[in-house]
Formats: structure tokens, C-alpha cells, sequence
């Protein structure tokens, strides 16, 4: 058999013209724009480089220092890293840093701890939950019978009394927390006493709040929850995938059967070699810094826009995630996000709760703080960012206005690069 083309080895982007084009623009409007986007945030190198390593080349399956294939003494290496990162970082006895995403994340909790069939408790996605945690479109909805909680219509928030009631009476076997548009901290505590009264488990995914608890700005769902989801990018600034973590040595093998061969096979090692960096990351003083942050940056924000009269969905926000209510400017969040994306600031359409338009033109916006802060946002350009999101809101259809506010916003970034070199 030929060998490779010369360079085949030693030749990079240069070699392919058109994906270099694409991959140098995301880097330019990565750097020339705002990301306000929940589930997105800026990796450092080191991140970026573990992902990018040799570890693509292998193909590991089954537990560290157990594996299908031979030839694995650094990839358990790295696994064995991270899961130790891992379970310091959050204060618990066990991780699988396995899966793929956050969806396979949940699906093989679910997979492992449940029967077909069995009853779940989850957050209604038209309350801020996430489809991952058995929306009827996918397969979690599809093989279990889902039972959905909201919030209140007074407040917007989670009201325990109809969980309970809920809970009591359909008996889940299973209570899942936690969403991709929910901004309040969760009581967790109070949740696990309802699963408590009905013989559930409780499953709480932090997907959203993860960095923050990390740094000690957030509630920790151990040790009330059985379970932990979440995925590893988002407030945790690292590898985009998925992690389990828990206590009970007796759901270790039915958590890890559920991962693997449950929902996926082989492991994606260079992935897994992100996620040991960015847990490496999280266990230094500056993460806390970081996370600080967050939280202040989204509290500039969430003021800046209640301040000119926009409504926030539950009064406001504790983590770095906020929902906006645009019915009172008469817009959707289809237009919004549009308008705004034409601004330089990346965000995304989103209901609210109790909405009665479709997700595909919603009356909300999701924001979120996690980028800006990643690339050093502080609270002063939080404010602007919020008198942009005002300005383009009240005129959406300007092209003059958005231009001008564009422009605002590459002077910002200008100031605030990242990955100097790219």
C-alpha cells in the first residue's frame, strides 16, 4: 500500500484553502462580535491544543485501565486525570467524563437508573427545561413516560407545592432540575425532600451553572442530588461535551453501563484531554475571579435592561443567564436576535414561560455573560452591551442605527482581543 502524499504528515490548514477561509473567519467574527449566547464561551489555548492533540488518533472503549483495545496507557492517563479533576472540583466520589454531550450525558443517567417505561418528573422546556430531559421529540420522551412541571405565573419561578403534587401523584422514579432557560437558583434541597416522600432519585443537571459552582458563587447540588449532570463548556470555559458525577458507589455500574455501551461507544480522548484541562483550569484562584465575573457582569446587564423598562423573566437572574420578555416592544425574538446579530452581539430566540408563540418566533431572547466575560468584560462594558441590546431593540429595522452600533462594538473587541496570534 502507498504512503501518504508528502506533507501529509507535517502539512496544515495551508494544504486546505477553503476550510482555512472558513475556519479564519469564524475567528474573525468570533473576535469582531459579542457572544452573548448561553451555551457558548471562549476556551483558552491550552483547551484548545489538548483537543488538538494526538489523542484523535486513538480509539479507547469500556473504563480506564480496562479497555476493548490495547495501546492505552496515556489515554487512561488523561481519563484517570480528569475524573480526579473532576470529582475534586465538585466535592463528589465519582465522574464519568465520557460522554459525548450533555443530551448523552442525561440519556445514559436515565438509561442506567431507569427501567423503559418508568415515570419521570421533569421541567416543562416551555418553562425553561431542556429537551434533553425527555421532550416528546426525542428518545428520552420516547421511552419513558415524561410527567412535566412549570413555574408559577406569579413569579416565574419553581413552585415546589405543585412538584409535590405532582410527584405524589404519578410516583416518578425520577425528578430531573434544572434547564437551558431557567435563571434562578434551583432548591435543591427542597426538591430532594419531595423525591424523598415519593422513593425517587433526584437528578440534577447544571449544565447552566456549573462554572459557579465550581467557584464556590453557587449552590451545590451534592449532597441533596443522587445524580449530576452537566456539560463541560458553558460557565466550566472548556471542551464541548458532557460529565456524570455522584456518590453512591451503588449507581456506579448502572450509571457507567448507561454511558457506555448504553448510548455511545468509542471515547472521544482528545475531547476527554479538553475537559482535563479546563477541570485543571477550574481548580485555580483565578476561575473563582472569573466566575465573579460572570455574576457581576450579568447583574449589570440584567439592571442596565430593567432600568430602560425591559421585563425579565423572574425578576432578574442568579446565575450568568437571563431571559427577556419583549412583548411590551412588540418584537419577536426571531427579529430580535436578528437585528441584533447584524449589531455584532450573538445571541438567541427563546420563549418564555407561559408564551404563546412558537419556538421558531418567540417572544424572548436568552442572554448570557459567560463570553464576554471569558475574553474580560467587566461591569463598564456590560452597561454598554446593555445600551446596545436597548438601542437596536427600539430601533430594529434602522440600518443606520445598527451600523453605528457595530461599529461601537468592534472598537470594544478591539480592545479585548482574543487568541492574539490566530
Amino acid at each position: 500500500m502507498p504512503r501518504p502524499a508528502p506533507g501529509y504528515f507535517t502539512s496544515g490548514l495551508e494544504a486546505d484553502p477553503e476550510l482555512a477561509a472558513a475556519i479564519g473567519g469564524e475567528v474573525r467574527r468570533q473576535q469582531d462580535g459579542i457572544e452573548l449566547i448561553a451555551s457558548e464561551n471562549l476556551v483558552s489555548r491550552l483547551v484548545l491544543e489538548a483537543q488538538g492533540s494526538v489523542f484523535t488518533n486513538k480509539t479507547v472503549e469500556g473504563p480506564a485501565y480496562a479497555r476493548y483495545y490495547g495501546g492505552a496507557e496515556f489515554a487512561d492517563a488523561v481519563e484517570t486525570l480528569a475524573v480526579s479533576r473532576a470529582t475534586k472540583l465538585f466535592g463528589c466520589r465519582f465522574a464519568n467524563v465520557q460522554p459525548h454531550s450533555g443530551s448523552n450525558a442525561n440519556a445514559g443517567v436515565f438509561l442506567g437508573l431507569l427501567k423503559l417505561g418508568d415515570t419521570i418528573l421533569a421541567m416543562d422546556t416551555a418553562a425553561g427545561g431542556h429537551i434533553s430531559h425527555g421532550h416528546p421529540a426525542t428518545l428520552t420522551g420516547r421511552d419513558y413516560e415524561i410527567v412535566r412541571y412549570g413555574v408559577s405565573r406569579a413569579t416565574e419561578r419553581i413552585n415546589l407545592d405543585e412538584v409535590r403534587a405532582l410527584a405524589q401523584a404519578r410516583r416518578p422514579k425520577l425528578i430531573v432540575a434544572g434547564g437551558s432557560a431557567y435563571p434562578r437558583a434551583l432548591d435543591v434541597s427542597g426538591l430532594r425532600a419531595v423525591a424523598d416522600e415519593v422513593g425517587a432519585l433526584l437528578m440534577v443537571d447544571m449544565a447552566h451553572f456549573a462554572g459557579l459552582v465550581a467557584a464556590g458563587l453557587h449552590p451545590n447540588p451534592f449532597p441533596h442530588a443522587h445524580v449530576v449532570t452537566s456539560t463541560t463548556y458553558k460557565s466550566l470555559r472548556g471542551a464541548r461535551g458532557g460529565l456524570v458525577l455522584w456518590d453512591d458507589d451503588a449507581l456506579s455500574g448502572r450509571i457507567n453501563a448507561g454511558i457506555f455501551p448504553g448510548v455511545q461507544g468509542s471515547v472521544m480522548m482528545h475531547i476527554v484531554a479538553g475537559k482535563a484541562a479546563c477541570f485543571g483550569e477550574a481548580l485555580r484562584p483565578d476561575f473563582v475571579a472569573y466566575n465573579q465575573a460572570v455574576v457581576d457582569g450579568a447583574q449589570t446587564l440584567a439592571a442596565t435592561l430593567a432600568e430602560a423598562g425591559v421585563r425579565l423573566v423572574a425578576g432578574g437572574t442568579d446565575t450568568g443567564l437571563m431571559l427577556v420578555d419583549l412583548v411590551n416592544h412588540g418584537l419577536t425574538g426571531d427579529v430580535a436576535a436578528k437585528a441584533l446579530e447584524a449589531a455584532g452581539l450573538a445571541v438567541n430566540k427563546n420563549q418564555i414561560p407561559f408564551d404563546p408563540r412558537p419556538p421558531e418566533a418567540p417572544s424572548g431572547l436568552r442572554l448570557s455573560s459567560n463570553a464576554g466575560a471569558a475574553r474580560g468584560f467587566g461591569v463598564a462594558e456590560f452597561a454598554s452591551i446593555g445600551g446596545w441590546i436597548l438601542r437596536v431593540l427600539n430601533a430594529p429595522a434602522d440600518g443606520g442605527a445598527i451600523e453605528t452600533v457595530r461599529s461601537e462594538v468592534r472598537e470594544l473587541c478591539a480592545r479585548f482581543p482574543i487568541y492574539p496570534a490566530a
